[in-house]
This record gives C-alpha cells, structure tokens and sequence, in this order.
C-alpha cells in the first residue's frame, strides 16, 4: 500500500517520524532477501558473484614539482589538480606560471 503524497502531506510530525522507522527496521531485510535471489538467479545463469568488491585503484608515478613557491620554498606544486592558493595569487598579482617554475639543471 502506497500512501499518496496528499496523505503523507496530511500526516503529524510524529505519525511521519514512526512510518519512518518501520521503514528503517524492514528495509535493510528485504534488500538483503531481495539481493541474495538475485545472487541465486545469477549463480545459475553461471555467473560470479563478488559481494562487495571494491577495485584497487590505479597506481601512479611519483611527480616531481613543477613549481615553487618564491617566497615560501617548502611550498612546492606539481601542476597537477588544482591550483594551490599561493599559486593563484602570484598569478593575479601578475607574476607568470614560468616565473615559478623549478629550474632542473640548478637542482
């Protein structure tokens, strides 16, 4: 039986926060009873079944900075995600990507 939204509209504050709970109490079995059926259909059409699988994620190089705070020197980007804040002032006060720019062969 599903109430319409005139009636749930209709409904106290505490006539809506029990519907709620009931609904919290009897969700997570159905969900469960509903999952395992599926995983039964599944196993038998040959299918795996992962519960739960979380993918590893990618493994990535090491980056070295691109860019280096002038005036803090422990403050360093590597150009990639966002700018940091220092970054983005030294830009609008005028200074260029270029002039923040770690120089390699000093290094």
């Amino acid at each position: 039986m599903k109430p319409s939204s005139d009636t749930l509209a209709q409904m106290s504050i505490e006539e809506l926060w029990d519907l709620y709970r009931q609904t919290e109490a009897i969700l997570p079995a159905k969900l469960a009873a509903k999952q395992k059926t599926l995983e039964e259909r599944l196993a038998k059409l040959g299918g795996a079944v992962a519960p739960h699988t979380v993918r590893a994620r990618r493994r990535y190089p090491k980056v070295l900075p691109k860019y280096r705070n002038p005036s803090n020197r422990s403050e360093t980007w590597a150009g990639r995600g966002k700018q940091p804040r220092w970054v983005t002032n030294l830009l609008k006060s005028g200074k260029r990507i270029d002039d923040l720019r770690i120089d390699r062969a000093a290094m």
